[in-house]
């Protein structure tokens, strides 16, 4: 059990027999009244997002989430296949859970968040940015280059991310996994 007021982003806290991470807080203090703690929070299942309030002192029920490095190994009937790099289990998990899907390729590192005490998984998160091919792009006109305008590009995994006119197929670009939008060129 935690107060109210040790919330943090990330927490994460059981709420009507649902799982939440804290995504938001602000600790509230109104001129009149009670201190209350405002938080934005995510349910791990089906992802949506709610907000809530909390009054300073009430208790809540945390509960505890490990990180472990897994690696992405290949796709089946069954759901997206990883190892846990430590231990070399083997573990499939739904398309649902992992967040940035479409940019997930062969061999990457994930990390995986567990539910410690009943190890279930809750959660896959890929690195913020990843570097991927790009398989196919329009040819960029030579000297339309004066405004911000983009492309789109297909990478290496079958996705499509909005590239400036100079990308070519065959080069490497940086994507961030959260937006699905292009960084930079990977150097």
């Amino acid at each position: 059990m935690i107060n109210a007021q040790d919330i943090k982003n990330g927490t994460c806290i059981k709420i009507d027999d649902g799982l939440y991470f804290v995504i938001e807080f602000l600790h509230v203090k109104p001129g009149k009244g009670n201190t209350f703690m405002r938080t934005t929070l995510k349910n791990v299942v089906d992802g949506r997002v709610i907000d809530r309030r909390f009054n300073i002192g009430e208790k809540l029920e945390d509960v505890r989430v490990e990180r472990r490095p897994f690696q992405y190994l290949y796709k089946d009937d069954m759901g997206y296949n990883f190892m846990n790099a430590e231990t070399f289990d083997q573990v499939s998990i739904p398309e649902e859970q992992i967040a940035g899907v479409k940019f997930l390729k062969e061999g990457d590192s994930v990390e995986v968040q567990i539910h410690a005490e009943t190890e279930t998984i809750l959660t896959v998160e890929m690195p913020p940015h990843v570097i991927l091919e790009v398989t196919y792009a329009e040819p960029g006109l030579k000297g339309d280059t004066a405004t911000n305008t983009l492309k789109p590009a297909t990478v290496e995994t079958g996705a499509e991310v909005r590239v400036p006119l100079f990308i070519e197929a065959g080069e490497k670009i940086k994507v961030d996994t959260r937006t699905g939008t292009y960084v930079e060129r990977a150097k």
